[in-house]
């Protein structure tokens, strides 16, 4: 009898992780498919962020992240921005880690907001908090702090990712494979 309760257990946390999953996927392709879509974001499926973890998947787990954080904290915020965000915010769209690469900053951590931001608003018509995400989200070492609580939210779940990669406790697999067709 207990082998076939563990058994019902493992099946239920299966089938819960798969829901959650159902669930990011449909927020992300409700509030940010022609983020998903783009050219240039798929591009960052090319730059490794920490690790071996693909860009395009260390934004797709910070922006799962995020939310969950504003679930579980029942901090309320405006999701679309919060999702679109968190995606753009290593919006770079170059790969940090190559010393020959023209232009080639040392200090990656300090100006690739900065970056960020202006490729993301290149292509995008941001809103004054998507904007606040992508910018500060390094602080502190942006100087100034997040002015919105999407962008505090987005900075703890970039750093927790971050963490989690750079121990290699959250390995990547090479090229990152959410589609969203629609």
């Amino acid at each position: 009898m207990k082998k076939h309760q563990k058994y019902e257990k493992n099946i239920e946390k299966l089938r819960k992780k798969h829901e959650q999953k159902r669930e990011l996927y449909r927020l992300l392709k409700e509030n940010a498919s022609d983020i998903l879509e783009s050219r240039n974001f798929q591009s960052t499926r090319n730059y490794i962020q920490h690790g071996t973890m693909p860009v395009h998947r260390h934004c797709i787990d910070v922006a799962r992240q995020s939310i969950a954080i504003s679930k579980f904290l029942g901090i309320s915020c405006n999701e679309r921005e919060l999702i679109r965000g968190a995606l753009l915010h290593d919006y770079f769209l170059y790969d940090w880690h190559d010393k020959t690469r023209e232009n080639y900053q040392s200090l990656h951590g300090f100006y690739h907001p900065g970056i960020a931001l202006k490729n993301a608003s290149r292509e995008y018509n941001l809103t004054p908090r998507e904007k606040d995400i992508i910018k500060k989200h390094m602080w502190p070492l942006t100087v100034v702090p997040p002015r919105c609580r999407e962008a505090w939210i987005v900075t703890t779940a970039d750093k927790y990712c971050s963490l989690l990669e750079t121990l290699k406790l959250r390995k990547g697999s090479g090229k990152a494979r959410v589609r969203v067709t629609g």
